[in-house]
């Protein structure tokens, strides 16, 4: 099968990266803003591909064959043979509701289109399209290679068929896929968002500190990893989308965005990808 997937950020290159090892995807166009973008994407993958040959998970003929089916590209109607289209832009409900008017011209009645959205409306961005009824979430966890979990977000219009078949699609690829009907924050998020905040809360109060907040709920609760390094390793300007997207649609104040949240987005300190968070990097 062909797949598009748009977007050149983490989510984007992960999921390209879990698609172009796998044998049901036989090509994968990497689709990106401009030329430059979808090169340094793929270069990404590239990096990704070459430690776990290293690392002894693949052999340099698998790798070659993976790293050939992608084909960076800037041109959206690079999507129009694609079976399976997922987008993996920025988490804005008006960026993506753009996307998907502009795809509407390049794809075909039968396509998959899927957005990796953790947090919204999937029956808006059918609204938008020819065929809403193969309209559907597929939501990945970063990092996508790595976590298990897929969400099969399910739409107002969205078909029984599609949700079927992208069960067997995601538990092919290796992964666990939970089927969700369509509400705000879905399921992870709709309660992993609000304790993050919840920690950021305690932080802005001066209860602990960042590094005992974590420890507390790493030895305490067993988490992996503590709300506020896990905050950083999501980006704090998702966590605060997806806050405000809790918010808006329920209108419950417990959904209500901390100030910090907003005062660490304000001033670009979003974690791992800008190399300071509640930790520095």
């Amino acid at each position: 099968m062909e797949v598009s997937i748009i977007g050149s950020g983490t989510m984007a290159t992960g999921i390209t990266q879990v698609l172009c090892v796998n044998d049901q995807v036989t090509k994968i166009n990497l689709i990106a803003r401009n030329d430059n973008k979808a090169l340094l994407a793929k270069a990404v993958c590239e990096k990704s591909i070459s430690r776990l040959v290293r690392k002894g998970k693949l052999t340099e003929a698998q790798s070659i064959n993976a790293l050939e089916k992608i084909y960076p590209s800037s041109l959206l109607s690079s999507v129009i043979a694609s079976d399976l289209v997922i987008e993996a832009v920025a988490e804005d409900f008006i960026i993506k509701m753009e996307l998907f008017s502009e795809l509407y011209n390049y794809v075909k009645g039968s396509t998959i289109i899927a957005s990796n959205t953790s947090s919204l409306s999937i029956t808006a961005f059918g609204s938008v399209l020819p065929n809403s009824k193969n309209v559907v979430g597929l939501h990945f966890f970063n990092p996508a290679p790595v976590m298990e979990l897929v969400e099969i977000v399910v739409g107002h219009e969205t078909s029984e068929d599609v949700v079927q078949y992208l069960k067997v699609f995601t538990q092919n690829l290796g992964k666990s896929p939970v089927v969700v009907q369509e509400a705000p924050g879905f399921v992870v998020n709709r309660m992993l968002i609000p304790m993050i905040n919840e920690a950021v809360s305690i932080l802005a109060e001066g209860i602990a500190t960042a590094v005992d907040i974590d420890k507390a709920m790493k030895f305490g609760a067993h988490h992996p990893m503590g709300p506020l390094a896990l905050a950083d390793l999501i980006g704090n300007d998702v966590n605060l989308s997806i806050m405000e997207t809790l918010y808006s649609e329920t209108g419950d104040p417990k959904y209500r965005a901390h100030p910090l949240l907003r005062k660490m987005v304000r001033a670009n300190h979003l974690g791992r990808k800008t190399k300071k968070g509640f930790f520095e990097y």
